[in-house]
């Protein structure tokens, strides 16, 4: 299956996504982080487009789809929220799974709260939805959260030097040079465009938000039974093992795969990741007729 690469207009905002496969299959809905785009799927797509209608959006500020900064658009994870909302519905995505990533969870799991008749499934590659699965890494961005300041929000400005960006991919790596420069190099080259660090810096604001809707995704867990893979890699710095096995607690049959690798596990693992969303969703989608 060839990846096609297009561009959809969402109320105003353009939104540039990659989509694969028959538009009559089960859809997958891939949703990155932060800091980088649609780009980071590009080894899994074409290893699930022979069985599901994969789309990968970038998000707004994110990739190549619009990064408004003339004040029309606040950057809050609510707002993503409500722009991937309105995408799946212009696209015609009636139901869907979804594959969570870093800020993808929070995007997407505000998604199946608002909508939860549209999610066939979840896959949640370090996407968390726990306090336990928060590192101890986190501890400074909660006082920021608390009390932002101007001092503090610069100071933050460190998280987008190229070689914070590559330490992302790399940390919790056995073997680093296993993993590919030009997903960081991009990376960082959006980073650098103007008014993009800003847009980072907002939404490191408002990601408390996230935290305190924990209570209400785990209550959708338990109200709804979705069928979740926890597909992680367990050296991730920043989102720990503890969030990945706690899907247990609240979901019925939740399933933990724990990979020898960091956060971003698709750089090292996309064909381990890509043989068990294929094994899930099969039967998982087979139960609800969805194939």
């Amino acid at each position: 299956m060839h990846i096609a690469y297009r561009g959809l207009d969402v109320d105003g905002l353009g939104i540039f996504y990659r989509e694969s496969g028959k538009a009559e299959a089960p859809a997958v809905l891939l949703l990155h982080g932060f800091p980088t785009s649609g780009h980071m799927f590009r080894e899994l797509i074409p290893l699930l487009s022979d069985r599901f209608h994969v789309v990968a959006p970038d998000l707004p500020g994110f990739g190549r789809s619009d990064m408004p900064r003339d004040g029309r658009f606040r950057y809050t994870f609510a707002n993503l929220a409500r722009v991937i909302d309105r995408f799946t519905e212009t696209l015609g995505l009636e139901r869907f799974a979804i594959y969570v990533f870093d800020y993808g969870a929070p995007v997407g799991l505000r998604m199946a709260l608002a909508h939860p008749e549209r999610i066939t499934a979840i896959v949640t590659q370090n996407g968390n939805a726990y306090e336990e699965g928060l590192s101890r890494d986190w501890d400074s961005l909660r006082e920021y959260w608390r009390k932002p300041t101007p001092e503090y929000r610069e100071s933050l400005r460190a998280a987008f030097t190229p070689a914070a960006v590559m330490g992302q991919y790399t940390n919790g790596v056995a073997d680093a040079s296993a993993v590919s420069p030009d997903g960081p190099a991009l990376d960082s080259y959006y980073l650098s465009r103007p008014g993009a660090q800003e847009v980072q810096l907002d939404l490191f604001a408002d990601y408390g938000s996230n935290v305190a809707l924990y209570p209400e995704f785990q209550k959708y867990f338990r109200d709804r039974q979705p069928p979740l893979l926890a597909v992680w890699g367990r050296n991730d710095p920043y989102f720990l093992p503890a969030g990945a096995r706690a899907f247990r607690r609240d979901i019925d049959g939740a399933e933990v795969t724990l990979l020898d690798t960091g956060h971003f596990a698709l750089e090292t693992h996309h064909r381990e990741i890509a043989a068990a969303i294929r094994d899930f969703l099969d039967r998982k989608l087979s139960r609800q007729g969805e194939r």
